[in-house]
């Protein structure tokens, strides 16, 4: 569901006569019913907006305090209701962020320096937004759990277009895969055993864990913040990973394992009952050329099965391929332009531009011979493709598009659901904003009933 930009109230009054004696140090720009909104925090969330790679432009702040503003509300209907989220997915969001905003930095060093802070001292700072805007989006998915639309209501939606005004759809295609990637012998994984091991040794000799992980380990995500994973439970690793990091005590550094993404070392850095924080090395084993040799003899045998009917492409994908996304959906990719509807349906500028130049001079119903490949994750393999339907460009239908109209009627529902749920909050919530913004285009709606 694509998120809405609604409006709604906020706070500001008492505090500007003693903010003003404080030079502008800090001052309040918005008041909310209980909760004040600080120049400070309103920097703040600028400063992220700019570290997140956003251009700056006239009104970006207006638009970032409207933001806090629906938050607030949100944020204050939420305790009304009991809504809340709990600490470890508040610590999860902080991290995923902070690991995106390191790797946009280009490392860990170069943030610290863009934010003249350490990122520890930013992580505490950002956490009670992020712990806002989660309790925020809580609240809004309450407020909209119901909110489905009938095929009436689609139908309705659909006739409110005119004939001229219906939307393009470009060429749509149906795509079947088979993925595969090859399998080291013991003997080919043993060399990155033994470096990663090398490495183990040096962690026990007395050598720094977290240098040793910037310098060594491939894992992109954790590699910059030493190995860092921060804390998670059983259920969000591998579970040999898990075995590990629940077995071990705070300060233990563990044996080489090996997981699906390669070989591990990890340290525990702290227990807190069902949660572990911990940090790690990563080595993938690269592939081999045998090893590429023995998966395309495997993806041969496996297309001329295929071709001659042997056995079906779904049963095939369920059986043998190994991406885990598509191999029990026959094999089909998925595409999703937003988070709640997922098709089979992908545009043609959608499409891998490695998979579109197989495809492009299939016939529907053809199934390719094995193609090599390398993933962006650094695995080599070999694909099998089916294409399976090609719909032509046309003017949006419901007989071919219905899944597209239905997505807009309930974008357009929940718009309604929510729009009148703010506009009945904000007219009996205090609301005040500091002149500097009341002009502000995105603010005029919450400053137009303001109370004095």
């Amino acid at each position: 569901m694509k998120k809405i930009l609604l409006m709604a109230g906020g706070l500001l009054c008492l505090f500007l006569n003693v903010q003003a004696q404080k030079k502008n140090i800090d001052k309040v720009v918005a008041v909310l019913g209980g909760n004040i909104i600080l120049l400070s925090e309103l920097n703040q969330q600028y400063a992220q907006y700019l570290n997140s790679g956003n251009p700056n432009g006239d009104g970006v702040k207006c638009y970032i305090l409207q933001q806090m503003l629906v938050q607030k509300l949100l944020k204050q209907q939420a305790e009304i209701d009991s809504v809340m989220v709990d600490d470890k997915q508040v610590d999860d969001e902080v991290d995923r962020r902070m690991r995106s905003s390191i790797q946009r930095a280009g490392g860990q060093d170069r943030l610290e320096q863009f934010l003249n802070k350490s990122v520890l001292q930013y992580k505490d700072e950002i956490r009670p937004d992020i712990k806002d805007a989660l309790i925020a989006n809580k609240m809004q998915q309450k407020i909209t759990e119901n909110v489905n639309v009938t095929p009436l209501e689609v139908k309705k939606y659909f006739d409110t277009y005119k004939t001229d005004s219906l939307p393009d759809i470009n060429t749509e295609y149906e795509i079947g895969e088979i993925v595969l990637h090859p399998e080291l012998t013991k003997v080919e994984k043993q060399k990155y055993y033994d470096k990663l091991d090398a490495i183990r040794l040096r962690v026990k000799s007395g050598e720094d864990f977290g240098f040793l992980a910037k310098t060594y380990s491939e894992d992109p995500g954790s590699a910059s913040e030493g190995g860092d994973l921060g804390f998670f439970d059983r259920t969000m690793m591998a579970k040999e990973f898990t075995a590990w990091a629940f077995k071990l005590k705070a300060g233990e550094v563990s044996p080489v394992f090996e997981t699906e993404f390669g070989y591990h070392i990890l340290q525990v850095l702290e227990r807190r009952g069902e949660q572990v924080h911990a940090r790690h090395i990563l080595i993938r084993p690269q592939t081999t050329p045998a090893s590429l040799d023995r998966v395309k003899l495997h993806a041969d045998s496996i297309y001329n099965n295929i071709l001659t009917k042997k056995l079906p492409f779904s049963a095939a994908a369920s059986l043998y391929s190994d991406n885990k996304e598509t191999k029990y959906n026959g094999g089909m990719m998925l595409y999703a332009d937003n988070v709640t509807a997922r098709t089979t349906f992908i545009p043609a500028e959608k499409v891998d531009p490695k998979v579109f130049l197989v495809i492009d001079t299939m016939k529907v119903g053809e199934v390719s011979k094995p193609n090599f490949f390398s993933g962006a994750d650094g695995k080599d393999g070999y694909k099998i493709l089916l294409l399976k339907s090609k719909i032509p460009p046309h003017k949006g239908n419901l007989d071919q598009d219905y899944v597209k109209f239905k997505e807009r009627a309930q974008d357009v529902k929940v718009n309604k659901v929510l729009s009148e749920w703010f506009e009945k909050r904000r007219e009996t919530t205090y609301i005040k904003i500091d002149p500097e913004y009341s002009t502000c285009d995105e603010l005029k709606l919450w400053t137009k009933n303001e109370k004095k």
